[in-house]
C-alpha cells in the first residue's frame, strides 16, 4: 500500500523510476542513493518482482558442491556417503537435498555407523590439514626479525608475563616467570640480544610440592644452558585437596623464574617502550577512524 503522505506519497511514480533504474543495471545501493529512499521496506516494495543485475550477484563457492550433492542424492546416496565423497557437513547436505526423495535403506545400522565414522574421520583429517597449513604459512610469513622487531616483541612478552614496578613499591628490575619452554627460550634470547651477560642471571623453579623438583631443575637448567646447582631454592606450591590438578603429566616442569641483576635501566627501557607501543597503537586507531 502506498504512503498517503510524506516523500513516498507518489509511490507508483517512485516505483516506475526505481524499476527503470533497476533495468538500467543499477544496484539497490545506487537506486537508494539516487532516489533518496533509505527505508529498506519501501525499497523492497519499489523493486518487487525485478531481478538483480548479474554484476551484483556474488558467486557462491558451494554452488558446484550443492549441485553434485543433489546429483548423488538422486542416485540414492545417503548423507554419510555424500559427506565422505564431498567433504561437506551433514547440515549443509541436508539443506541442499531435503526436497529430494529419501533413498531406501540398503545398509544395516552397523554398516551405516561404520560409514559415518569413516566420514567423520575424513572430515577431521581435512580440518587438521587446514589447521596445520595455516600455522605453517603464518610461521613462514614471519621471516627474519630485525633488532628493533626483536626488542619490541620482547617488551610485549615481558609486559605480559614479567613483574612490574609499582608506585608504592619500587621494583625496577627484570623478574620473569613462565612455564612454556619456547617462551623461556625467546626471553633468554631477548636478554642476550640486549647484551645482558649470563653472570647477571639468577634462576629459580616454582613447582607443585608433589612434583619432582630435581628433574624440573635439570630440565630448565639444560634449556637455559647453566648448571642446575646454580639454581636458587625452589618455590613449592602447597597441595589443595579441594582442587583437582591437571598438570600431572611427565611434561610438567613447573615454572622457571628468571631474575636479572643490575637491570633497573633495562627495566625502564622496557616500560617506556611498552607505553610507546600503546601510544602508537592508539594513534593508529584514531587514524583509521578518520
Amino acid at each position: 500500500m502506498a504512503h498517503s503522505h510524506g516523500k513516498y506519497a507518489d509511490f507508483e511514480g517512485l516505483r516506475e523510476q526505481a524499476i527503470a533504474l533497476r533495468r538500467a543495471g543499477l544496484s539497490r545501493r545506487q537506486i537508494r542513493d539516487r532516489l533518496h529512499v533509505h527505508n529498506n521496506d519501501i525499497l523492497n516494495r519499489l523493486l518487487e518482482g525485478e531481478a538483480a543485475p548479474e554484476w551484483t550477484k556474488r558467486p557462491n563457492a558451494k554452488d558446484d558442491l550443492r549441485d553434485r550433492a543433489r546429483e548423488l542424492r538422486l542416485q540414492g546416496w545417503t548423507y554419510d556417503q555424500i559427506q565422505v565423497e564431498l567433504g561437506c557437513s551433514k547440515s549443509s547436505i541436508s539443506l541442499w537435498v531435503r526436497d529430494l526423495p529419501k533413498p531406501a535403506r540398503t545398509r544395516t545400522s552397523e554398516e551405516a555407523s561404520t560409514v559415518a565414522k569413516r566420514g567423520w574421520e575424513a572430515t577431521l583429517q581435512r580440518c587438521e590439514e587446514v589447521r596445520q597449513s595455516t600455522k605453517t604459512a603464518a610461521r613462514q610469513a614471519v621471516g627474519n626479525l630485525s633488532h628493533r622487531e626483536m626488542f619490541l616483541a620482547g617488551v610485549v612478552l615481558y609486559w605480559a608475563e614479567g613483574a612490574k614496578d609499582k608506585s608504592y613499591s619500587r621494583r625496577e628490575r627484570l623478574h620473569f616467570i613462565n612455564s612454556d619452554p619456547n617462551v623461556i627460550s625467546f626471553y633468554l634470547r631477548w636478554l642476550a640480544a640486549l647484551g645482558v651477560e649470563r653472570e647477571l642471571l639468577r634462576f629459580r623453579v616454582a613447582i607443585h610440592e608433589s612434583a619432582n623438583t630435581t628433574e624440573a631443575e635439570e630440565f630448565w637448567a639444560s634449556l637455559a644452558g647453566v648448571a642446575a646447582s646454580t639454581f636458587q631454592r625452589a618455590t613449592l606450591k602447597k597441595h589443595n585437596p579441594k582442587t583437582s590438578r591437571k598438570n600431572t603429566s611427565e611434561a610438567y616442569h613447573g615454572c622457571l623464574i628468571i631474575y636479572v641483576l643490575k637491570s633497573a635501566d633495562l627495566y625502564r627501557r622496557a616500560e617506556g617502550a611498552w607505553y610507546g607501543i600503546v601510544g602508537a597503537a592508539l594513534a593508529l586507531d584514531l587514524e583509521n577512524r578518520t
